[in-house]
């Protein structure tokens, strides 16, 4: 009888291990999901909401010689940039997939993407989010992106 207990006590312990990893996972792509909407509404208190206040933010890329670059952006210079965006430009990141790794407090979210300015396709790369959850809320505390025109081509021209 003790061992049907235990085996009961197991197979629920684990649905709601399960559960609450759906749910941390559904949690998690609609603040991306926020993100982008802010960014392609160039709205930045959309933006600013998903944004922890210690975010570090950098972007990668390979230059015309060949050197990779790494550059870092301050919160606020991100949330200035979107707040002043001319308001005839329209920004679109298409985001291809979603890889999201959860432990505990932290998840880790792997997205890659085609962006896409005033309507026409600009470049493409990988977004890595990390996030942490604090007070119940997931926020994103790190975000290095890839900026690469070469080898990319957008969806509906791949074969």
């Amino acid at each position: 009888m003790l061992k049907k207990w235990f085996l009961l006590f197991f197979c629920l312990l684990i649905t709601n291990i399960n559960a609450q990893e759906n749910n941390d996972k559904k949690a998690i792509k609609k603040v991306i999901s926020t993100f982008f909407k802010g960014l392609h509404q160039g709205d930045s208190t959309i933006m600013r909401a998903t944004l922890h206040k210690d975010i570090k933010i950098q972007t990668t890329s390979i230059n015309k010689e060949g050197t990779s670059l790494l550059t870092t952006e301050s919160r606020l210079k991100l949330l200035t940039s979107i707040a002043n965006k001319n308001p005839k430009h329209v920004y679109l990141e298409k985001l291809l997939s979603y890889q999201i790794n959860v432990d505990t407090n932290l998840a880790s979210v792997w997205t890659p993407y085609e962006f896409y300015f005033n309507g026409k396709f600009s470049h493409c790369g990988a977004n890595s989010f990390q996030l942490f959850k604090e007070d119940n809320q997931w926020k994103i505390i790190y975000l290095v992106d890839i900026r690469r025109r070469e080898n990319c081509k957008p969806l509906n021209e791949k074969n």
